[in-house]
This record gives C-alpha cells, sequence and structure tokens, in this order.
C-alpha cells in the first residue's frame, strides 16, 4: 500500500463520519484508520463496539457505476473473509451482505455509503474488524469474537489492512471494467 494515503486518529466517533467530512480533499483509496471508535455504528444504526484492538477504516473508493454498488459490500465480505481464512486458518462465515461471523459469533461488519447525485459520486465503505480485543460487553458474550480469541495469535493489523486494501483494489477493478 505504498501508494495509498493512510489518515490515521488515536480515536474518533466514526472512521465513515471523518471520511465523509474528507472525501472532497482525498483521493480515492484514501483509507481512514481509528484506534477505536466511539460511536462506531452498523446498518439501521445499530452500535458496533470499537474499543482498542480492532481494526476499523474506512475506505474512499473511486466512482462507480449505480448498479454495481449492490456487489462492492459483498465482495469486501469475501476479501476480508478470504484474507482471515489465508492469515488464521479460519473458516469465516459470511451472512450477506455485510456481517462475518466465526464459530457462530460475529466479528466483522461492514457498511457502504453512498453519495449520489444523477450518478454516484463516491462510495465509503466501513470496516470493523474484533481482532485483538479480548473481552466484550456481557450484552455481546456469546454473540461477538475476535481473531485473537479464536486462535491465540495477535493480529498484525498494518499487514491485514494491506492485504486486505491490496485485494478490494483487486476485486473493484473486475467489477468497474
Amino acid at each position: 500500500m505504498e501508494n495509498d494515503l493512510i489518515i490515521r486518529f488515536d480515536s474518533l466517533p466514526s472512521t465513515s463520519l471523518k471520511a465523509k467530512e474528507l472525501v472532497n480533499n482525498c483521493i480515492p483509496w484514501t483509507v481512514i484508520v481509528a484506534e477505536q471508535q466511539y460511536s462506531g455504528h452498523g446498518t439501521k444504526g445499530t452500535d458496533w463496539f470499537s474499543p482498542k484492538g480492532g481494526l476499523y477504516f474506512s475506505v474512499i473508493l473511486p466512482p462507480a457505476n449505480i448498479q454495481d454498488l449492490q456487489i462492492i459490500t459483498i465482495l469486501s465480505a469475501f476479501t476480508i473473509a478470504k484474507v482471515v481464512k489465508n492469515n488464521f486458518y479460519l473458516e469465516p462465515m459470511i451472512k450477506i451482505p455485510n456481517d462475518i461471523f466465526i464459530n457462530g459469533k460475529k466479528f466483522c461488519g461492514i457498511l457502504t455509503e453512498n453519495i449520489i447525485g444523477q450518478d454516484v459520486k463516491v462510495s465509503i465503505i466501513g470496516i470493523g474488524i474484533n481482532t485483538n480485543i479480548i473481552d466484550f460487553p456481557n450484552e455481546l458474550m456469546g454473540k461477538a469474537t475476535s481473531i485473537l480469541n479464536e486462535t491465540g495469535v495477535e493480529v498484525n493489523h498494518n499487514k491485514i489492512l494491506s492485504e486486505i486494501i491490496l485485494d478490494l483494489k483487486n476485486q473493484f477493478k473486475e467489477i468497474t471494467n
């Protein structure tokens, strides 16, 4: 990801909100990363538990055709599942279109937001991955997990992020050509 712009923050309300603020001043494939989010959210406004230890990022995508928008979230889920499987020998299960589970527990959520005029102006994909989180609040016990909890292996965020972005770029080329 040498040529990509990665903007890092210690803490944000949401990487997607920050991406929307910055979108007019950023090139496609700019990645906004936060060590923690205090207002992370998923579909229908559901909260996303985002303490330090997880990988939380949003990607400003290049413009796409309106007919390609539905597939962006699904391709992102497949990309993340593939990267996790290849690196940690886990069997992630995708709940179409935007959740990924390990052993029946959610560890990743994806939210694609589009700014549309007469055509697609920009798409921002927000991704939250429970990587190195050990403890979850009571309301998530038995419902959420992390890669560390499942494998005992600490995740290198830079390595995983790099692999995900590279694969997303390759997938995006396929649907936009």
